[in-house]
């Protein structure tokens, strides 16, 4: 027993010594951003440890898995040969870690962002790089890396030495628990026990953003943004770039007005964007899809306006929320919301709102690192956000969050209060998320998965109709928009043709409220999530020069087109034809009508310019 206490302390010191390293990194991070530190007050201090905790012990998990493999060898190897192999193994990592602890806080300091893989972009110039490096600054970034390195190093030998000169060889009969012990690193590694494994997201708890970025690790931000930016060229590269950007801006350019006909009884309504899980035109009667799952929504489609040709850009929430807020175009194997180095620099429409004047908001029934959307939405401007942890956990369902039932009531609850106008608030339901947990009757059964997603998709129904008949008795209603869009299609219920056909893609958006001046009217225009922003800051004499991928959703051209992204394809679609494209196989997989082949043209002229718009993001 002594043996396997022995070897299990020596694990548990192992860990924790990095845990401690980190913690320092943290403090000088702080120490070194002083005046900006002193802006926080002590709890928000203190939370930056508390909540950096995590991806502390994440990068710690991956550091400790070499070391306790070879604390097992142990039990059959003399404890100096294995004991100098640990301490050599630290010690180089400990002087590679501090040399990127000590360029984070630089980097920080010159550009506000904690590493990440931005600085590689000055690599193939190291003279420029040196030449905004004082001598002094030289010199003290040497200082600093030799006494961390040295305190540190002794540090480390210290406590290895101590708890490993006691241990005696073993029986192989340890060697299963030791190997569980080595295997348990995992949990910390991924961020506990969670759907979701750990991300940016997780430590982002401020609206205060310099906080958030004390809660950062470092180490594990610079190899997050390393492994997903990767890519140095542009695999959907089919034309030179000015090229490309001509046949877009020859079909676009011609797409960015509208003959405003009094959309709107005002120039500033409060804003209401509902966004629904899954949402597809499928089960929605009144875009011609099943006449009886929203039965709510297909009688409301007669009181706003019902736009009968629009689409969602992606697939995924992760992708359908950077489509719907920053009219930008999803990635085909990576996910932009995933990577804060550069949905930092993406247009935002809540500060395009906010810059008009309005409050902002979010409202989301689950964990809001999904995604690593806490990120995305902070570094949009918003400030105010409700969240699972807002709600009992009796309330949820097994997997997502609250069902939507309450996380709507605590939405209509809070519009309820006092409200400063005009106001922009962002409600994303979850409930009709697989599994399709539901409270209640099962409208359509649940023996098929199809019909548990019909059900779900009843039941939200139902919670989006009582929540617009109680909005409509509130005295702010006769002064909103409320803008009822889906994240992304869904591949149920299963349709004809192609997998990525353009009806896997098409999403019910309805606009309704008291400012409205026309209503019960449809708009058939081709249109999609990223076209939405641009429309929107238009009716609303807002700035939106930045949204260069959007489009007037109300211009009447017959040239106006939606563009969506799967899995290593694209698809095209206007009202003259259709085209669809694999990427892995390079070629079409559908394309019909007149106009097929000028879309061929023009959606691989889109994904190129848009992944090459990505690539360039820093």
């Amino acid at each position: 027993m002594k043996s396997i206490k022995d070897r299990l302390l020596l694990n548990i010191t192992y860990f924790f010594l990095w845990v401690g390293y980190f913690v320092f990194a943290r403090l000088f991070f702080l120490l070194f951003n002083f005046d900006k530190t002193k802006e926080l007050d002590f709890v928000t201090i203190l939370k930056t440890f508390i909540y950096g905790l995590r991806l502390d012990c994440s990068f710690t998990s991956y550091l400790s898995i070499i070391p306790f493999l070879l604390i097992i060898f142990t039990l059959f190897f003399r404890t100096k040969i294995i004991e100098k192999i640990i301490k050599w193994y630290s010690y180089i990592l400990i002087v590679l870690i501090t040399i990127f602890l000590l360029l984070d806080v630089g980097l920080y300091e010159a550009w506000g962002v904690r590493l990440d893989t931005s600085f590689f972009t000055y690599l193939n110039t190291p003279e420029v790089m040196l030449a905004s490096v004082s001598s002094f600054q030289i010199i003290l970034g040497t200082l600093f890396l030799i006494v961390f390195s040295f305190i540190f190093i002794k540090w480390f030998q210290k406590n290895i030495h101590l708890k490993i000169k006691n241990i005696n060889k073993g029986s192989w009969l340890q060697i299963p628990l030791f190997l569980i012990i080595t295997g348990a690193l995992i949990i910390p590694l991924r961020g506990g026990l969670q759907i979701i494994p750990i991300n940016q997201s997780n430590v982002y708890f401020s609206d205060k953003m310099f906080a958030n970025h004390a809660a950062n690790n470092f180490i594990w931000n610079f190899f997050n943004a390393f492994l997903d930016n990767s890519d140095t060229g542009n695999p959907y590269k089919y034309f030179n770039n000015d090229i490309a950007k001509n046949i877009i801006s020859k079909r676009r350019n011609s797409l960015l007005t509208a003959t405003k006909n009094s959309i709107l009884n005002t120039t500033k309504p409060n804003v209401i964007l509902i966004v629904w899980e899954s949402l597809t035109a499928k089960v929605v009667g009144s875009l011609g899809g099943e006449p009886n799952v929203t039965e709510n929504l297909n009688r409301l489609s007669k009181e706003g306006i019902l736009f009968t040709n629009f689409y969602a850009n992606g697939d995924r929430t992760d992708k359908g929320i950077p489509a719907i807020l920053s009219g930008y175009y999803p990635q085909p194997t990576k996910s932009i919301m995933k990577m804060p180095n550069k949905t930092r620099s993406l247009p935002m429409l809540p500060k395009k709102m906010i810059d008009l004047g309005y409050k902002t908001s979010f409202y989301y029934g689950g964990d809001l690192n999904f995604g690593n959307m806490n990120t995305y939405l902070r570094n949009s401007g918003i400030t105010h956000f409700v969240d699972g942890d807002d709600f009992d956990k009796k309330d949820w369902n097994s997997k997502w969050g609250a069902h939507d039932h309450i996380f709507m009531k605590r939405f209509a609850d809070d519009l309820k209060g006092q409200q400063k106008e005009p106001f922009f608030k962002i409600a994303l339901t979850l409930t009709s998320h697989e599994p399709y947990e539901i409270i209640g009757d099962y409208k359509f059964g649940k023996d098929t998965d199809e019909n548990k997603f019909r059900s779900a998709h009843a039941y939200t129904d139902q919670v989006i109709g009582n929540f617009i008949e109680n909005a409509k008795q509130q005295p702010w209603y006769k002064n909103t928009l409320i803008i009822i869009i889906a994240d992304h299609g869904h591949r149920y219920p299963k349709h004809e043709g192609i997998f990525n056909s353009p009806k896997k893609f098409k999403i019910p958006m309805l606009w309704l409220g008291g400012a409205l001046q026309q209503k019960g009217i449809e708009i058939n225009n081709i249109s999609s999530q990223i076209d939405l922003p641009f429309t929107l800051l238009d009716l609303l004499n807002g700035n939106k020069a930045d949204f260069s991928f959007s489009k007037n959703i109300f211009n009447n051209s017959s040239k106006q087109y939606a563009h969506y992204i799967f899995n290593n394809g694209f698809g095209t679609y206007t009202k003259n034809g259709v085209f669809v494209y694999d990427f892995t196989s390079n070629k079409a997989i559908l394309e019909n009508g007149k106009e097929a082949s000028q879309l061929d043209s023009l959606g691989k002229a889109i994904s190129q310019n848009a992944y090459q718009d990505f690539l360039n993001r820093k």
